[in-house]
């Protein structure tokens, strides 16, 4: 399984078959292969992708760029039939698109700060009639024994900022002039954030 970076652009939605589908917008940074991890000297195999602001050169003796120069690195695992497969120095772009229909992808989640459990957990909380004084409070977290608060008892506390990780998503267009890829439905993550990509193929 290899995969590409790219970055979230924004939403929108296009029709299709008389339907509104909402699409997500990415566009691909200036990526470059840094080099790969081996089997027999790292115990996996994995491809090196690294973000930089302009192309960075190596001589042909080297198997690996100096990762100083790239700014974002990500590992992306393959198979061990296919280490060496791109210089170290090849720029990654389009082309990798070729053929995939169907990709998964990771990213960060928005923070959403310190919530209330009703937010966090979806809770539907307390009556909102008046008199009522239980509307959005947490209630009981069941520790009379043993005395102590359960370990992952779903309460208030921080929501969001965490790897999410999507399968089976669907590329509906991917336009090499404009420089941008369409995936159907919502990618998680903020304006101009990162998402890795990787080929089901």
């Amino acid at each position: 399984m290899a995969g590409i970076l790219a970055r979230k652009i924004e939403m929108t939605r296009v029709i299709k078959n008389e339907k509104f589908i909402p699409i997500t917008l990415l566009t691909l940074p200036h990526m470059q292969v840094v080099g790969y991890k081996t089997q027999e000297k790292d115990g996996y195999s994995a491809l090196i992708v690294g973000i930089s602001s302009e192309e960075v050169s190596s001589v042909e003796w080297k198997t690996t760029l100096s990762k100083n120069k790239f700014s974002v690195i990500r590992e992306f695992p393959i198979d061990a039939s296919r280490e060496g497969e791109k210089t170290p120095w090849t720029v990654l772009w389009f082309e990798s698109f070729d053929g995939v229909e169907m990709l998964t992808l990771s990213s960060i989640s928005k923070g959403k700060w310190f919530s209330g459990a009703m937010k966090r957990h979806n809770f539907a909380g307390g009556p909102k009639t008046h008199g009522s004084k239980f509307h959005r409070a947490l209630g009981s977290i069941w520790n009379r024994k043993p005395t102590r608060t359960h370990k992952g008892k779903k309460m208030h506390g921080h929501m969001g900022s965490e790897r999410v990780t999507l399968k089976d998503v669907r590329v509906e267009l991917v336009n090499k002039e404009a420089g941008i890829v369409w995936l159907r439905w919502a990618v998680p993550g903020a304006r101009n954030s990162l998402v890795e990509l990787y080929f089901n193929n």
